[in-house]
């Protein structure tokens, strides 16, 4: 099969993980998602904010909508596209560690 490191995979997929939720929730790429969903913030009766996500239109634009609300379809081809740059163009590696330290600060600040 393919070489590839333990540091290179983790590296991997923590750039999948940062660039799947820069599409899925960042508010820096909401006009991606803009054209296909409306995202509201609900607080139910015990404080809770929740995030309401309706999806618009029909046929295609209702389909990207849902991929583009759904944190695991995007995974799947974030992943695809990570993987493809760090196979078929090494040097977009810089790009690649980039996502990754950013996807580990991410988790990090998330558990502190």
């Amino acid at each position: 099969m393919f070489d590839i490191s333990w540091l290179h995979l983790i590296i991997l997929i923590l750039a999948s993980f940062r660039l799947t939720h820069l599409i899925v929730f960042d508010e820096i790429a909401s006009f991606i998602r803009e054209p296909f969903l409306s995202v509201t913030f609900e607080e139910d009766d015990s404080g809770q904010v929740r995030r309401q996500i309706d999806i618009k239109g029909s046929g295609w634009r209702y389909r990207i909508g849902f991929l583009l609300s759904c944190h695991w379809c995007i995974g799947i081809w974030s992943s695809l596209f990570i993987v493809a740059l760090y196979w078929f163009l090494p040097a977009s590696f810089t790009f690649i560690l980039i996502l990754g330290v950013a996807g580990a600060a991410a988790i990090l600040e998330s558990k502190l």
